[in-house]
């Protein structure tokens, strides 16, 4: 039966980069290994098959040869010399460690990966701010229960006045390699799960762990324009590593509480100004707030409801830069409530007296463009 094409096998196109090669083997071995797949002859055929056609197309002259003369450059029967055969099934190792480091025991490490202390794990804090803090910036004091070095054996794990020795299993390489069949698979050393080393005789505050739980406060010194969805990476202040590892990172997540007055967009602020019916219509000049005192704001007669108004600068400036942004002031006209009678009288005279469109072009207007609407039905 004459062999299938590697190309085909892994579903590739010829033209295909080394890391499309890998992840298409790497799909294809993950669904078809025999661990997945007891007694399953078909999986393991299937598996063998890609296993063979990655071994070729991962390896740049094996790729050259196998593209120029097809099977026959990489049959070492063939006269060509190299291919498979030739080089041996024992270096599947290697290509397990290249491609299933992180699934078959070797956490990630790789190829020809010594054990060792694993990293400590990231974590996370929520930082609400107020909005006056986010902008201005701010060191601000947080409590984060998290796992610490245990103090009377250093993080190492062992009791103190004992040190861990070297795993007899593995000979401190953190892993140790399985034959299957015809294929040999690195997997992490049972005895001392990765690390290399064994303790012999535990500290008893951290029971062999290296690390106990503790609360730290640290300190987080916030940038002056942070904002929601911003992050804070403080270095080495996550979790302690397991035996003396290194500590992993702690991520401060800013959120900026919701304000009374503005709302941030970017770099500009917005805030809503209501105005009075007078100072709508015949102009005047009020005040409003800023992050950093108040301004004068000049209204102009006969202006509407919704008129957006920008004041250059007083916005806020970004942790990215860019320079500072504008106060974006929306007026809005507010209805007169709890009017007396005299109150209410005056106002029906005055409404008396501006009867007619030229007071009130965009009500005319609209009304004029209902009028049509209805006169449309009528046809």
């Amino acid at each position: 039966m004459a062999k299938r094409d590697f190309y085909e096998i892994l579903g590739v196109a010829k033209s295909a980069s080394a890391e499309e090669i890998k992840k298409a083997y790497r799909r294809i071995a993950m669904k078809n290994h025999p661990d997945r797949n007891p007694d399953n002859k078909e999986a393991e055929d299937i598996f063998k098959e890609a296993t063979e056609a990655y071994e070729v197309l991962s390896d740049k002259e094996k790729k050259a040869a196998y593209d120029q003369y097809g099977h026959a450059g990489v049959d070492p029967n063939s006269g060509f010399g190299g291919g498979p055969g030739g080089a041996g099934f024992g270096d599947f190792g290697d290509i397990f460690g290249d491609v299933f480091g992180d699934i078959f025991g070797q956490g990630g490490r790789g190829r020809g990966g010594r054990g060792g202390p694993r990293r400590g794990s990231d974590l996370r804090y929520d930082l609400d701010l107020d909005l006056e803090d986010a902008v201005r910036g701010k060191t601000i004091q947080i409590k984060v229960p998290t796992l610490v070095a245990c103090k009377p054996c250093d993080g190492s794990g062992a009791k103190k006045g004992s040190t861990p020795t070297t795993c007899s299993t593995c000979g401190g390489h953190g892993q140790v390699r399985m034959s299957q069949g015809f294929i040999a698979v690195q997997q992490t050393c049972p005895t001392c799960r990765g690390r290399g080393q064994v303790i012999s005789d535990p500290c008893s505050t951290c029971h062999g762990q290296g690390r106990v739980h503790d609360t730290k406060t640290l300190s987080v010194k916030v940038p002056a324009g942070v904002d929601t969805g911003d992050r804070i990476r403080l270095a080495g202040e996550g979790e302690a590593g397991p035996e003396g590892g290194p500590a992993g990172d702690l991520y401060v997540q800013v959120r900026v509480r919701e304000h009374a007055l503005f709302r941030r967009e970017g770099r500009d602020l917005n805030c809503e100004v209501p105005i009075s019916i007078v100072d709508a219509a015949l102009g005047g000049e009020i005040e409003v707030p800023t992050l950093d005192g108040r301004v004068k704001l000049k209204i102009p007669a006969e202006t509407q409801t919704g008129r957006l108004f920008r004041l250059r600068g007083k916005g806020v400036t970004s942790v990215r830069g860019g320079g500072q942004g504008d106060l974006l002031c929306r007026v809005i006209l507010e209805t007169p409530v709890n009017l007396n009678a005299e109150q209410k009288e005056l106002l029906g005279k005055l409404q008396e007296s501006l009867e007619g469109g030229k007071h009130s072009p965009r009500k005319t207007s609209w009304f004029e463009g209902v009028k049509k609407f209805f006169d449309g039905f009528a046809l």
